[in-house]
Formats: C-alpha cells, sequence, structure tokens
C-alpha cells in the first residue's frame, strides 16, 4: 500500500526547483515501465500523414525506417501555452501543521513547470485570493521558468490572515487577459460561497468559450475535509477565511456535513463536465503522480 505523502517534510526541505526535477524525473522513469508507457513525454515532433494534404512535410527519412508515412511538426504545432493559477486564500493554508494544501499545490504547480520547460513549452503562474496577487508572462526560457520557482517558494511562507476567495471574478480577468489558445489549470478548494457557485462556472465557461482548455485541480485534505475524521471530543473549529468560531463535537454534525459537502463536490464535478472541464479530485495526503498523469491525458488530447 502506497504511504501518505509528507507535506511536512517537503516543506523543510524548501528547495521547490530540486524537488520539482527530481519528482519529474521520477515520474518519467516509472512512466516508461508503467502501463501508460503509450504516453510520449517528450512529445515526437512528427504526426502522421493525413490522406489528401500536401506531402511537402513528409519526412522521408522517417518512411525509410518505418514505412510509415509521418509529417514534420513545427513550433507554432507543438509548444503549449499553460496558465497555472494558484488559489491562496486563507483555507488553501489548511491543515496549518504544515500548509497541506497550499504545500501539495506549490508542488504539483513547479512539477508541472518543469515538465512544461522539459516539452519547450510556455507557461505562466498566477497567484489570487479575492484578486490577483501575480501574473507572469507566458515564457519557455529557463530563466523564467526559473523566476517562477522562486515565487512558489514564497508561498509556503507564513499566510496572510483571512483572505477570501473571489476566484469567479479571477478566472473572468483571466480570461480577457489570455489572448492566444492554451492550457488553464487551476488548483483551488473550490470553497467559494456556495451562493456564488454559477458565477464561478460562469467564469469557468468563459475560459471554454475563448476555446482554452481547462483542467481543474480539486485540492483537498480528504480525510477532515471529506471524511470530517476527528476524534470524538470538543473542537473549535474556525472558518479560515472570515474567523468565525463554532465549538462542537464531531459527531454532532458529521453526517450533516458529509451529505452537505458530498452534494456540494457532486455538482462541481458534473457541471465541469457538462462544460467539457476536466475536474480532477487531488487528496493532499496522495503523491503527485496523480498530478502528472492527468496532464499527460489532457496534454494528449490535445495534440
Amino acid at each position: 500500500m502506497k504511504q501518505p505523502l509528507n507535506l511536512s517534510q517537503v516543506r523543510s526541505y524548501g528547495n521547490v526547483e530540486f524537488l520539482a526535477r527530481q519528482m519529474v524525473e521520477g515520474f518519467i522513469t516509472g512512466l516508461h515501465k508503467s502501463p501508460f508507457h503509450g504516453f510520449s513525454v517528450e512529445f515526437a515532433e512528427h504526426r502522421l500523414y493525413n490522406t489528401g494534404e500536401t506531402t511537402r512535410h513528409i519526412d522521408w527519412k522517417v518512411f525509410g525506417k518505418t514505412e510509415k508515412l509521418f509529417v514534420k511538426r513545427y513550433e507554432e504545432e507543438t509548444n503549449l501555452r499553460c496558465h497555472l493559477l494558484i488559489d491562496t486564500s486563507s483555507s488553501m493554508y489548511y491543515p496549518e501543521a504544515n500548509y497541506g494544501k497550499m504545500t501539495f499545490s506549490v508542488m504539483a504547480a513547479a512539477c508541472l513547470a518543469y515538465m512544461l520547460q522539459r516539452q519547450k513549452d510556455a507557461v505562466s503562474l498566477t497567484t489570487f485570493a479575492d484578486v490577483i496577487d501575480l501574473q507572469t508572462p507566458v515564457k519557455s526560457t529557463p530563466s523564467h521558468v526559473h523566476k517562477l520557482f522562486t515565487q512558489l517558494d514564497l508561498l509556503m511562507l507564513q499566510p496572510k490572515p483571512l483572505r477570501k476567495t473571489a476566484a469567479a471574478d479571477v478566472i473572468h480577468q483571466v480570461a480577457e487577459k489570455i489572448n492566444k489558445r492554451s492550457l488553464v489549470i487551476i488548483f483551488s478548494d473550490m470553497f467559494e460561497n456556495s451562493e456564488k457557485s454559477d458565477a464561478l462556472f460562469s467564469a469557468l465557461q468563459h475560459l471554454r468559450h475563448n476555446l482554452h482548455e481547462v483542467l481543474v485541480f480539486h485540492v483537498t485534505d480528504k480525510k477532515t475535509e471529506e471524511d470530517f475524521s476527528f476524534d470524538e471530543r470538543p473542537y473549535e473549529f474556525i472558518d479560515l477565511e472570515t474567523g468565525e468560531k463554532v465549538k462542537l463535537q464531531p459527531g454532532q454534525v458529521r453526517d450533516t456535513y458529509q451529505q452537505a459537502v458530498k452534494t456540494y463536490f457532486q455538482e462541481l464535478k458534473m457541471r465541469c463536465g457538462q462544460y467539457k472541464i476536466d475536474f480532477i479530485e487531488a487528496d493532499i495526503a496522495q503523491g503527485f503522480d496523480q498530478i502528472l498523469t492527468s496532464y499527460l491525458v489532457k496534454r494528449t488530447k490535445m495534440r
């Protein structure tokens, strides 16, 4: 059985760039030995020839070796533009012991940034809570990606208190600013006010309307946030985004809480499916392979 991910160790190491490189290289090594070996992590610079198109770009050397017709891909065909969005609202720094959801999101985004760099794809980073805190250009240069790692390192520092999420407003702004077709990857616990869920889906639909591909990683501490697995004793629960406090024993509300959360998360998943948005449940106790595999599946569909 796979051991739970130790995010405290990730935090204590403190070098996002090095860890991302190690994790991605390990993932790729494992990928070649797994049922997913059909994925090309390097992404071939050729595609199969389609009957009827010009023969001008056929690679005859490859034909001589394989007896199959392949067309050379050019930079504008192969390169991807990817925007990484990370929710930095206060709830993302839960659990407080290791800032779990933020630590997980930072490392997951770092792994994707490193993989994108390997593939010579362009990447940008946007961080937000109720407003956009940071939005970098979309570039593929090593110096640019190194700056992204530096920004990701900063996200794991002490959070600002009582920062609410306004994901819908931010996603609308991002949709307006992205000019070329891109892949937009969002890391968020999606704890938007439930009354604003229509606004959130309107914003996600805005991205799809502009022909962008969207991949949402729903980041949760499944053990406590979904299963509500707390010892049966008195607790004081604090809303990290408003500061509101309530004292109770978990058993008093567990069934009601689990049903409400299940209903909300099912709606998220269903409505994302309706808009052809990939919605991936990302439990912070699991490793980063779930993130990289989901990205590769999405990337392969976009080729």
